[in-house]
Formats: C-alpha cells, structure tokens, sequence
C-alpha cells in the first residue's frame, strides 16, 4: 500500500469518526423512538420484522455494517426468528426493543466483540386478523393501526348479503308478525293457565307467573282474569246460595208438616174415641145412626188429612235430598269444569309453544340468509348481529365479547353472528 494512501486513511479516520458516531446516534434516537410507539405491542406468530445491525467499533473509529444479519424475517409458528448464525431467536410475547436488545447481546456474546453490536427491529406487517360469521367474504386480512371490530368487517365486505335477501327479509317480517302474535297468546294462557290454578287451590288472588314479570301491557290481563275470577266466585256462591236457602226452606217446611201432623193425629185419636163410644151406645139403642155416621166421615177426613200432610212431608225431604245433591253436584262440576278448562289451557300452550318454536326458527333461517335483516329498526329488540373476538391470551383462545367499536389487535379472529332473543 503505497504511503499518501496512509496518509489520506489516517486523516480521514481522524476526521469522520465523531461525525459517524453522531450519526449513529441519532439513527438510533430515531428508531428509539419509532420503537418507543410499539414497544407494549407483543409479537406473535406471522409478524414480519425488518431487522438492522450495525456495530460502533471504538478502536477503528469506524462503523461496522452487519448486512449478513439484517434483513427481513417472520415470525415462525414455534414463535422464533430464525436469524444468520444466531439461529433460532425466541420472539413471541416479546417487544421489538426487547428482540433488538436479545439479538446485539447474542452477537456480542457469539463473536466474543468487545462493543455491543446496535440492533434496529421494526414491524414491517403485522400478523393479519381473521373474520368469521355472517360476513360477506369470511377469511385472513391484513392488519392496520386504530383497527375497529366494524373497520375488519368492512374490509370483508360488510355483513352477509344473498342474492335473495329482500325474500328473506319478508320471510322474517312474515315469521317476526306471527311470532308478535302467538307471543300474545301465549301470555294471555300463561294468565289463564294461572287463574285456573289459583281457583282450584281456591286461592283469593292469582299469583303472576315468573315467565311473565315484566312483560310490557301484562297488568291488564291480570286485571281482566282477576276480574273474571271474582266474577266467576260470585256466580257459584249465589248457586250455593239459593240452593242452602231451598233446603232451609225445606226443611222449615218439613218441621210445620210435622207440627200439622201431629196435630192432625191428636184430633183423629179424639174423634176415634168418640165413635167408640157412640158405636157403645148405638148397641144399646141410645145413639143415633145420623150420629155415628157424621163421626165416621169425621175420622176418614182426618185420616185423609194425615196422609196428605205425611206425602206433603215425604216430598219436602225428598226435595232437601235433592238440593243437597245438586249442591254436591253443583260443587263436583265446578271442579270437573276447572280441571278440564285446565287440561283444554296445558293443550293450548303446548300447541302454541310447538308454533311459537317454528316462527323462531323461520325468523333464524331467515336471519340466517339474510344478516342485514337482523338490523332493520323494527326488530331490533328481537334480532341483532352481535360480535366476538376471539384473541390469544397467555397461549390459550379466549372470546370475549365485542362491539362495532372495540379495536381490534393482530391476531385476532373477529365473528359476526346473527342472534334471536328468546322471550
């Protein structure tokens, strides 16, 4: 080497090395500071790095340029960068200062180098996020900062449409209609259901079912069974009423025949005695004929008499006998006829509950086919697409529930669904 080369290498040693240590400085505030913006940002699995190593050696002045090193790697699936002579570097779960700070004291410690290589990591691209459900195009997409639940869906085209969706959406305002409607008619035999129950266990008030507590408009069809409740109670005491006050009748009747009978019988006995003794005198020719006639006509009067009051007795027991059967019966029918409006009610639930599940399923089919139709204003008390996002936490998937918008990180997987509340 010829000597003016020294000479012009010496100066230019002596003049450059605090100008590219400056430099290297202040590239290394720079990407401090880029990487200051990411540093609580884990890496994970698909995460693609571009990494730059470059060494400050004291005793050349001089900057050493590490190119067999730099370049762009990606996070493979065992979560590692597989680095030039480095080898596997583990990187998943670790910031970028945190793999850049691993890869210059693995240089330094590998090539026993007396100053500590300088490792820039950036992201180049982010693992992609993933959308499931009732999306238009389902499948892997790239991730972007300040990235939202409805951003990712978009980016999929929005939410699911078909080529028939206005049908699908008739068919679910159809099934929506008739669902409105059985629901209806299930509260009101809900109520009955529990009127009946409250008049067999003859309770004074019907106790409202836990199905429908808070249902909106409910208190009225609670008034309107409460009231024919209290109508229904008065028309059987008044039916048990007349028929108590018949067989009280009766009876009072039964006693005054009784007391008519008796008498009766003590003036048959009188009149007895006297035709007795005119049948007496009659042998012995001092009575009349005329005479004994009249009190042999008295006496079968009376025995008439008697007999009419004993049959008039009869009939009034009789009577009592009935009144107190139609009581029984009166009291048998009322039970039989709340049993079987009972059992006709348990049937008509039952029926209705089979229409009520059809209609649900119509409206998810419907839903299903349609997810834009699980929006429409009118049904969003029955019908809503909701979100999830399923994100890697500590190595294991947990879902957790999300909004239009929640952010959304790398990694994750994002479902649309479209949900029926059940009522």
């Amino acid at each position: 080497m010829k000597q003016h080369d020294l000479i012009g290498r010496s100066r230019i040693s002596r003049t450059v090395p605090s100008f590219l240590h400056q430099a290297v400085l202040l590239v290394a505030v720079m990407l401090g500071a880029a990487q200051a913006r990411a540093e609580e940002y884990q890496l994970g699995t698909m995460d693609k790095l571009k990494i730059r190593v470059a060494e400050w050696q004291t005793a050349e002045g001089a900057v050493r340029d590490w190119s067999v090193v730099s370049g762009e790697y990606t996070v493979g699936p065992s979560g590692a960068l597989s680095l030039p002579f480095i080898g596997d570097l583990p990187a998943a779960g670790k910031t970028t200062t945190e793999v850049g700070e691993a890869i210059g004291g693995k240089m330094q410690t590998l090539f026993g180098l007396r100053d500590r290589p300088s490792a820039s990591v950036e992201l180049a691209q982010y693992r992609p996020v993933y959308l499931a459900g009732e999306v238009q195009k389902p499948g892997e997409y790239p991730f972007v900062p300040n990235l939202t639940v409805l951003k990712a869906v978009s980016l999929g085209g929005g939410l699911r449409r078909s080529e028939s969706g206005q049908r699908f959406a008739r068919d679910y305002i159809n099934a929506h209609g008739e669902s409105s409607v059985q629901t209806a008619e299930r509260n009101r035999l809900l109520i009955r259901r529990a009127r009946l129950q409250a008049e067999i266990a003859d309770k004074g008030g019907i106790e409202l079912p836990k199905d429908l507590q808070g249902v909106s408009g409910i208190d009225k069809l609670l008034a309107n069974e409460t009231a024919l409740m209290a109508s229904r109670d008065r028309k059987q005491k008044l039916q048990l009423k007349s028929l108590a006050d018949l067989k009280s009748l009766l009876e009072s009747e039964i006693q005054s025949l009784a007391k008519k009978s008796d008498t009766q019988n003590r003036q048959l006995e009188l009149v007895m005695e006297d035709r007795e003794k005119i049948e007496g005198l009659a042998e012995k020719g001092l009575a009349l004929s005329q005479r004994k006639l009249q009190l042999e006509q008295r006496v079968a009067e009376l025995q008439a008499a008697v007999l009419d009051i004993d049959t008039a007795s009869l009939k009034a027991k009789q009577d009592v006998s009935k009144a107190a059967q139609d009581d029984t019966n009166l009291r048998n029918d009322w039970d039989a006829q709340l049993a079987q409006d009972l059992q006709n009610t348990e049937a008509e639930l039952d029926t209705l509950s089979i229409k009520l599940g059809t209609s649900r399923d119509l409206m998810a089919e419907a839903l299903l086919q349609s997810a834009e139709a699980a929006q429409m204003k009118d049904n969003t008390a029955e019908a809503a697409i909701t979100y999830s996002i399923i994100r890697e936490r500590d190595g294991k998937p947990t879902e957790v529930a999300a909004d239009e918008n929640t952010p959304v990180l790398p990694g994750d997987v994002i479902k649309a669904e479209a949900n029926l509340a059940t009522q």
